[in-house]
């Protein structure tokens, strides 16, 4: 049993001993790894989605896509609530929504968002003008254009939007050499037509000259004295320069039949005997017009001949339109004596360049009638107020004569009724509901003499 055990042993042990002393025996060579597989691509948090879709809803007068590239925000984008939210603050610091929302959620059937920005416009919005930058306005309007995708030909007038677009004017006269501060402010050059203005920050020359070529009609001192009372001193603005030269001296031409008459600005230059600009104006006067046909357009309440007849136009003569306008005046009158005094009267003028005559187009507006209410006389004792009572004609109920009660009280003085009359006043009492017009007439003595001995005494009253 020993010796058995002991050659299995030595059976078992030669190669170890063989592996020690001898030949080594070759290693098995690794199994080869797998190669490594691709990266699989990063996966979206789950707060974030490529934008699929962008909606603009409630603006009126922004296209969508420029409310979209002013918020940063275009499909394929990845986003999510904070990217959404740094776009809504992106779109309320351009000062052009009064509030800015949004929503967005999963597109169904993939992985991406379909987003809406909702917004509310400031309004009103005022045409822009440029005044006083000595530059292309057409290039700085395409520089303002491609600074801000928002920028328009009009724009509210909030803080914000002033600031910055003044900001990028800068820049832009900067660019061309002129750089200086720049403002933006609302002015009205008409009753209500207000305008945004962006000019420099510099106080505006005042004109302090005007220089007039090419008129022969009318001499240069009649011009300039019917013009630099409004003129000289003023800021200059040529906009606001012309307004004011043509409601003062095509009066002149048109009196003359010049209705054609145009006024532009050559040139302005400083001056240096004093602070301010002279300012060159062209005139060209244009030919005279002759008055053609004139007619009433519409239903008037008043007869048309008749009114026609007040006008009293003159007819293939020089087109004088001091006249038309007195004409007018006195259609309007006549119309105020039935209890009209809300009438208005357009004129439209049909001129004729090829004959040199101008017709012209009345369209009258009468308004409601007005009736006569009660009349009340103060100042007066009780025979006083039954003389003027008794002179007074119109009765309560009937239309009422605006013009009347001013007549009246003209012959009260004209006519010496009181011997001791000192000031008379007419006050209207309107009610625009019923229609109806309260008269009171007042009346008080004249300052009474003194002989030095007592009180002053008044003169009698005739009636």
């Amino acid at each position: 049993m020993l010796r058995w055990a002991l050659a299995w042993l030595a059976v078992t042990a030669a190669p170890l001993c063989g592996q020690t002393a001898g030949k080594r025996t070759p290693a098995k060579r690794p199994a080869a790894k797998p190669a490594a597989a691709a990266p699989a691509a990063p996966k979206p948090p789950v707060d974030k989605w490529p934008i699929g879709q962008l909606a603009v809803q409630g603006n009126r007068h922004y296209p969508g896509e420029a409310i979209l590239a002013a918020a940063g925000m275009k499909t394929g984008q990845l986003a999510g609530k904070a990217e959404f939210e740094a776009a809504r603050e992106r779109l309320v610091a351009t000062g052009l929504f009064e509030s800015v929302g949004y929503r967005f959620g999963p597109e169904p059937g993939s992985h991406t968002f379909a987003a809406t920005f909702e917004v509310v416009e400031v309004e009103p919005l005022y045409p822009v003008r440029f005044d006083r930058i000595d530059l292309p306005e057409e290039d700085l309007r395409q520089w303002m254009r491609a600074r801000d995708p928002l920028f328009q030909d009009r724009i509210p007038a909030t803080k914000d939007v002033l600031e910055r677009h003044a900001k990028a004017i800068e820049e832009f006269a900067a660019k061309h050499g002129k750089g200086e501060p720049m403002t933006g402010r609302v002015i009205a050059e008409k009753p209500e037509e207000f305008q945004v203005v962006f000019s420099p920050a510099r106080r505006e020359p005042a004109v302090a000259e005007v220089q007039f070529e090419g008129n022969q009609a009318l001499p240069s001192p009649l011009l300039l004295n019917s013009f630099s009372g409004v003129a000289y001193g003023v800021p200059y603005r040529e906009s606001r320069f012309l307004q004011m030269l043509d409601a003062s001296l095509r009066p002149l031409y048109e009196a003359r039949g010049r209705i054609r008459a145009r006024f532009q600005v050559r040139k302005t230059e400083p001056m240096t005997e004093v602070e301010g600009i002279r300012v060159w104006v062209k005139i060209d006067e244009g030919e005279v017009y002759k008055m053609g046909e004139g007619g009433i357009d519409g239903e008037t309440p008043v007869a048309a001949s008749e009114l026609l007849r007040v006008l009293a136009l003159k007819t293939d003569e020089i087109a004088n339109f001091d006249e038309v306008n007195e004409g007018i005046e006195r259609m309007r009158k006549r119309l105020r004596r039935d209890g009209y005094m809300q009438a208005a009267i357009a004129v439209e003028r049909h001129i004729y360049d090829d004959r040199k005559t101008v017709d012209l187009t009345f369209r009258i507006t009468p308004g409601p009638q007005f009736r006569l209410g009660e009349l009340t006389i103060r100042g007066l004792d009780i025979n006083g107020e039954h003389a003027i009572r008794k002179l007074w004609k119109p009765k309560p109920g009937e239309p009422f004569n605006a013009d009347y009660p001013d007549f009246f009280l003209k012959r009260i003085q004209e006519d010496g009724v009181f011997d001791d009359l000192g000031k008379t006043r007419a006050v209207l009492k309107v009610n625009e509901q019923e229609r109806v017009v309260d008269v009171t007439l007042e009346f008080s003595a004249a300052p009474r003499e003194s002989d030095g001995k007592g009180p002053a005494r008044g003169r009698r009253r005739r009636f």
